[in-house]
């Protein structure tokens, strides 16, 4: 997968077949649209594109309400990831301004879709709405589409047990604790990606061994309080384990930078102290109600450690 950070370079795509959007999660939604993607480029000798923003449109649109303590499900490195197992051809990332929010529907298809990236064929979700005031839609790249030669294409909402899958209730199940959910909605494990660090000294004394994983992005929504079944990535090595999760303050507002994370992982390496690491989230199984001083705590760790090791996974 070939990576553009903005828009202000030369492309040579051959028969582009383009999708735009946020992505956050790339959930099972989103892999239907890419998937269609692939699928149209093979058949026109093509490649496939997607645009997408950084910071998300909501925080520079609407940073005092929508966008206030907007939480991703991905940073910016781990979408670029999880987009590379697609098999997607073209990733453009495109600086999400205010300037560049008051562009027109007209002028984003003609300028950039048609003029920059001479575009085949355009691939969208169902409800999706670009350009200034969120006034493009389906209807608007049609006619459009007619009028530049390009052909456009709608994907209907995707459900999972009859319930539509989205970015938000993806979310709101991560905020609730509800992994197990979130990873069906995903259609893979929920993630977080950053450099390890060694852990806490008192635990260690107290039988388990820690690697700390510090968050990337203040905006990366990380799970609520609590203990967790993971299992760690790190090279080409492969660790189970569970993840402390600890915030400084009992709000979920404060930087996800903040926000303690204490792996314990059963087959402890203490030489991946400044290694990449990915934690991929299987359930909860403590929730952050365990957090008391002394042995009652230890004994917690100890009893969710067990349960943990029984796992399947």
């Amino acid at each position: 997968m070939q990576v553009y950070y903005g828009l202000d370079q030369e492309f040579n795509i051959p028969n582009p077949v383009i999708t735009t959007g946020s992505f956050d999660g790339v959930h099972v939604g989103h892999k239907t649209i890419l998937n269609r993607l692939r699928k149209i480029a093979r058949e026109v000798e093509g490649e496939s594109v997607l645009i997408t923003f950084h910071p998300h449109p909501r925080t520079i649109l609407y940073p005092e309400t929508a966008g206030r303590n907007l939480k991703l499900i991905n940073s910016q490195r781990e979408k670029i990831k999880l987009l590379k197992t697609t098999k997607l051809d073209h990733l453009i990332i495109v600086d999400f301004t205010l300037e560049f929010s008051k562009i027109t529907p007209a002028d984003f298809i003609r300028k950039i879709l048609v003029k920059k990236l001479g575009a085949r064929k355009v691939v969208v979700g169902f409800n999706h709405h670009f350009g200034h005031n969120r006034e493009g839609d389906y209807e608007h790249l049609y006619e459009l589409g007619r009028y530049f030669n390009f052909g456009v294409e709608e994907i209907p909402q995707q459900d999972i047990d009859n319930e539509t899958v989205s970015s938000t209730k993806i979310r709101k199940a991560l905020k609730e604790g509800n992994i197990q959910r979130a990873n069906a909605y995903l259609d893979h494990h929920y993630i977080i990606k950053g450099t390890l660090e060694k852990g806490d000294r008192e635990l260690q004394d107290n039988g388990f061994p820690t690697l700390r994983l510090p968050v990337e992005e203040d905006t990366k929504l990380v799970p609520p309080d609590g203990i967790y079944a993971i299992h760690v990535i790190s090279g080409h090595s492969y660790y189970r384990g569970m993840v402390k999760i600890r915030r400084p303050g009992f709000t979920d507002t404060e930087p996800s930078g903040d926000i303690d994370l204490a792996l314990h992982l059963f087959e402890y390496n203490n030489n991946l102290a400044g290694q990449q690491a990915t934690i991929y989230f299987h359930k909860q199984m403590r929730n952050g109600a365990i957090y008391a001083n002394g042995y009652d705590f230890i004994s917690e760790l100890k009893e969710a450690r067990e349960e943990t090791e029984e796992l399947i996974y």
